[in-house]
């Protein structure tokens, strides 16, 4: 298994969204989160990836099989399509961003100000990224917001050549990738209890 997650329970802001959250993900498997607004989907891919502390339980995953792809695109707005690659693919230990390039279709903004892109073209140069981690895992928050039906069609395709690679992915997303390999896992059953106090006055202490 690439990720193994047993028992997890995760707080945001330090109340308690999840809890007895339990998956396994294999090389050339994709899960896709589910689950109303502010059920804890970000909180949970955030944990997974390290950025914040579990309240209880365990995560099983090698620290360099994860790449995390968030709300931001994570460029710089000063350098060029390319540089931002290749900044990246360097942080990494990695040298080729034509495969990146490609599969987004950035070819013909490759000298273009990452500034001057439109928010489309910005994440589909966020989402390029990657493509030059080399990471096995790709945690993914909502990665096709401000994509056109086009870019989504390209991301989806990246996705199924990362699981034929033998890579695998968890993401959050209310689009339909048609993507046959996916499952889906149902957040709703691992909603927090709200604790109940019948102590009054202390809970506007």
């Amino acid at each position: 298994m690439i990720l193994t997650v047993q028992d997890l329970s995760i707080a945001r802001g330090g109340v308690r969204v999840l809890e007895g959250v339990s998956f396994s993900i294999a090389a050339g498997q994709a899960l896709v989160l589910r689950g109303p607004n502010g059920i804890g989907k970000t909180t949970l891919l955030r944990t997974v990836a390290g950025l914040q502390p579990a309240l209880d339980g365990r995560i099983e995953a090698a620290p360099d099989a994860l790449a995390y792809v968030g709300h931001s695109d994570g460029i710089k707005s000063t350098l060029s399509v390319t540089e931002n690659l290749n900044f990246w693919a360097q942080v990494f230990g990695k040298s080729d961003i034509s495969l990146a390039l490609t599969a987004f279709e950035l070819e013909p903004l490759a000298d273009r100000p990452a500034g001057l892109l439109s928010a489309g073209q910005k994440r589909r140069l966020g989402l390029a990224r990657l493509l030059v981690t080399g990471r096995k895992l790709w945690l993914l928050d909502e990665p096709t917001v401000s994509l056109d039906a086009t870019a989504v069609a390209m991301f989806a395709a990246a996705i199924r050549s990362h699981l034929a690679g033998g890579g695998a992915a968890l993401m959050a997303t209310h689009i339909d990738l048609g993507l046959d390999e996916a499952e889906v896992l149902d957040l709703g059953p691992m909603r927090a209890k709200t604790p109940v106090s019948d102590a009054f006055d202390e809970d506007f202490l």
